[in-house]
């Protein structure tokens, strides 16, 4: 699996409706599930963004899916960024030789 780092702000209509975010993170982590991957970490964060989520999905392709859907709905505008362990961090500083 692929670890993806969820950069995520509320919408003007997901801050109306903040209340119903934990519903939405509950439904977003089922979303996930059903395309194969898992939401590992959610935290609420202060600062540039509201929110921070570290997930996992089996493909590039299933992270993008995940991301369109969730904005699609209109609460949360995201910034997805691939995540490469250190063991992979690793073997890329190794092979620049």
């Amino acid at each position: 699996m692929t670890t993806y780092i969820v950069l995520s702000n509320w919408t003007e209509q997901g801050i109306k409706t903040v209340r119903e975010s934990p519903r939405r993170l509950d439904a977003a982590k089922a979303l996930v599930e059903e395309m194969g991957g898992s939401i590992r970490a959610f935290y609420l964060t202060m600062g540039e963004y509201d929110m921070v989520v570290i997930c996992e999905a089996p493909d590039d392709a299933v992270a993008a899916r995940f991301a369109l859907a969730l904005g699609s709905q209109g609460n949360v505008k995201t910034c997805t960024m691939k995540a490469f362990p250190e063991e992979a961090y690793r073997e890329i500083i190794r092979s620049l030789g």
